[in-house]
């Protein structure tokens, strides 16, 4: 059973370009994030040591050295991401599908996040589903990057 586990992932992965060491594999997922439409901020991994991504079929994993959790303070949301982080990346319809390894913690209890989505780009609002299909939207500003936020507000006052 592991091993069929085992060589389902290695078939994924297969024709993936891999990314190995920190800064390489931020790189790529900053232009991943920017390709989507998405916040560097959405997924603020630490320590990572491997990224890859397979066009084809459009699946990208991301590793890091240790699971991380990060507290969203303009939402009060704590969200813990895994030392393996999984998706399938949709380009076209600005969406991460079959996220495995992104959980928030929401009145005491985890809650597997998998999907996000930017529906509406004008709405500047981006989608968290959960496994049981509901989900809540939040302001794309909660998510970015202090550098982000910066250019944003220059942007919004010209």
């Amino acid at each position: 059973m592991a091993s069929d586990l085992q060589k389902s992932h290695e078939n994924e992965r297969e024709g993936a370009e891999i990314t190995y060491g920190a800064e390489d594999c931020y790189r790529k997922i900053t232009e991943l994030l920017q390709n989507l439409g998405f916040p560097n901020g959405v997924l603020p991994l630490k320590e990572l040591e491997e990224f890859g991504y397979v066009r084809k079929t459009g699946f990208a994993w991301m590793k890091q050295k240790a699971p991380y959790e990060h507290y969203f303070s303009s939402m009060k949301l704590l969200v813990s991401y895994a030392t393996e982080v999984t998706a399938y990346v949709e380009l076209e319809k600005r969406k991460l599908k079959k996220i495995n390894g992104v959980k928030g913690k929401k009145l005491l209890i985890w809650v597997p996040t998998v999907e996000m989505s930017i529906e509406d780009p004008a709405s500047k609002q981006i989608y968290f589903k959960i496994p049981i299909g509901i989900g809540k939207s939040f302001p794309i500003t909660a998510f970015m990057t202090e550098e982000e936020k910066h250019k944003y507000l220059e942007k919004s006052n010209e």
